[in-house]
Parts: C-alpha cells; structure tokens; sequence
C-alpha cells in the first residue's frame, strides 16, 4: 500500500464528497458505546449519516445496540462475515458503492476487533470510491483495563489498529480504580511497546490520548473528534489477513440463569478443549425479563443492560471445538430451543 507522509495529520477537504470515519479498537475496547455518541451527535447536528457495521456471520449483536439511531438521517448496513479476505473486501466495497450512490453527509464504519487496515485504505483508493469518498477521522479507542500483557496477535492489532490514528480515545475509564493520569501514562507505553513490536516508527504522548468521562463530551470535544483526520504509517504485517480471521460459532436459543453468566463464559474462556477463544459476546435474557449484552475477552467479562436481545452468543477464535462449548452451555441453559451452528 503506497502511504502519504508519515509525519502529516491527513485531514483532506472537499465539500462534494463524503466523509468516511473509522472507528477502531481490539476486542472490548468500547467501539459501539463511542459510536453511539459520536453518532448522535452528528444526528443532532443535522448530518444525514450511515453506519457500516463490519462483523463476523449473520448475527450482529452490536448492531441491536444502534437501531435507536435509525431514522430519516441515519441508516445503518452490515458486511456480513465468511470468506476468505478478498472476500470480504469486495462485500465491504460493495457496500461503499451502494452508500456511496446515495449522497451522505458521512459514513462511519465500525470494523470488528479483528481487523486488516490495509483493507480500509486500499478499498477507498479504488474507483470509484477514490471520487466519492474522502477519509475524516481515523479514532482508536484505548482501553483503560487493557492487561499489560496480552497474546501476540491482539499486542499486533493493538499496534495496527492505532498506528493511523488520528486521536486516542481513551474509554472505561471510570471502571479503573486509578488517577486518570496515570491510567494515561501506562496506556501509552504499553501502545508504545506494541508499535516497536511491528517496527512502526510511530510513537504516541499523553497528548495524543483524549482521556474524559464519555458523560462529559462536549460539543467541542465533538468538533476535536470531527476534525481528527489521520496519520500515514508503516509496519510489518506479521499476521496474514487470511490469519486474522478467525472462525466463528454461533450458540442460539440462549438463556442462562443471571448469576451463572459470568462463571459459564469465563469456564468456556478458561477451557483449552473449547479452542483459542478471543471472544464471546452476545445477549441473554435477564431474569427480571430485559436483556443483558455480554462482552468477554481473555482479560474481562462485561454485562451490561441493553433495550433488547437475541438469546444469542457467539464465539470467535480459531480451533473452536463448537461440541465443548456445547457441553458448557447445554448444562445450565433452560430453553429447549437451544441450537448451535
């Protein structure tokens, strides 16, 4: 991929193309909450948006967590997961044209945690996307419960995923129990140790990183954010596309008793004869009759209220043993319905 200056903030003008936001992050890091803000914002402003939500499979479980956006002025597409990495940036492309034909103000793409950069900058370099499309904002959110020490493949999507950034958004920060400063402070060197990893001569300061409780946004940390732009990088690619992508099963009909949620996803997590899982999110039903949002990592798992749901979990990872993860779920599920695929 030919990059422009590396030591530049890209932010390019033109009032007769579209802008196109990314939003990164690895696995967790709080992509869809900031989008959900981000978004409204741009909904309360008058923008005319849509949201290109890129996940694994047929289910979306983020994308239930934005039909409150959708409107006159929002419209929200998903690229749906499968195939190889040609694949899918022809689907991602596709859908760029079809978002393209219909004049928005913006478009804001939410890739998984899992993945390719080179896909994102390449695709918009095609015609005609080259003359339709101009890139805005590269934000990269930076989790504050980030363990310092994580695999090798997601210190590598830490690093790539934020190489181009052109603001740090740090997130969760109120679920840490340290002084902001310091949060700050082993965030950035931890990034830092994860860019030298794949040879990126890009280093970040403290004042790259927007650290504030998302509750306290204001209309000029959104203008901040709106007029981010983007940096140039370079790095070794040490993991194939093809090698990021990871498989992924699908566990529906779902309904665990509340409090044996966390202990059920976290022994799947823990089970070496389930595979190496990156994730597990979904929803479940609660037992008061809403819907909880499940988000787990190797480092944490997160539950979280949600207006509606699926009973529905999904497992990414490679090598998944979809049978043993059957085993887990089957001993504590109560619907009948109960499938896997």
């Amino acid at each position: 991929m030919t990059l422009r200056n590396e030591n530049d903030i890209i932010a390019l003008g033109s009032d007769n193309m579209t802008k196109i936001d990314l939003i990164t992050g690895i696995l967790g890091s709080g992509k869809t909450t900031f989008l959900l803000r981000y978004a409204r914002e741009l909904i309360n402003r008058g923008e005319k948006i849509a949201i290109l939500e890129n996940d694994f499979g047929a289910v979306n479980v983020d994308m239930m967590m934005l039909q409150e956006l959708k409107g006159e002025n929002c419209t929200i597409e998903m690229i749906v997961g499968g195939g190889d990495s040609g694949c899918h940036k022809r689907r991602f492309k596709t859908q760029l044209i079809s978002l393209g034909m219909q004049h928005f103000d913006r478009v804001i793409v939410e890739p998984s945690g899992i993945f390719d950069m080179d896909e994102f900058f390449d695709t918009l370099y095609e015609s005609p996307l080259d003359r339709w499309f101009e890139i805005g904002s590269i934000l990269t959110m930076i989790d504050a419960q980030m363990n310092e020490v994580m695999s090798e493949q997601m210190e590598y999507l830490l690093a790539s995923e934020a190489a181009y950034s052109g603001k740090l958004i740090l997130s969760k920060q109120g679920l840490v129990d340290e002084p902001v400063e310091k949060v700050s402070a082993r965030v950035i060197a931890h990034l830092n140790r994860a860019l030298a990893l794949i040879r990126c001569d890009r280093r970040f300061s403290e004042s790259d990183l927007f650290a504030k409780e998302w509750d306290e946004l204001e209309s000029s940390d959104y203008d901040e954010f709106f007029k981010a732009g983007y940096r140039g990088a370079s790095y070794v690619k040490q993991f194939p596309s093809d090698d990021i992508n990871s498989e992924v099963h699908y566990f529906m009909h779902v309904a665990v008793p509340q409090d044996k949620i966390e202990e059920t996803v976290g022994a799947i997590m823990n089970d070496p004869e389930c595979g190496r899982i990156f994730r597990i999110k979904g929803s479940l039903p609660s037992d008061d009759g809403g819907w909880l949002k499940i988000n787990t990592t190797s480092e944490k798992t997160e539950i979280s209220r949600v207006a509606a749901g699926q009973g529905v979990l999904i497992a990414i990872g490679d090598n998944i043993s979809r049978e043993r993860i059957d085993s887990h779920l089957r001993a504590v599920n109560t619907n009948p319905k109960y499938i896997s695929i």
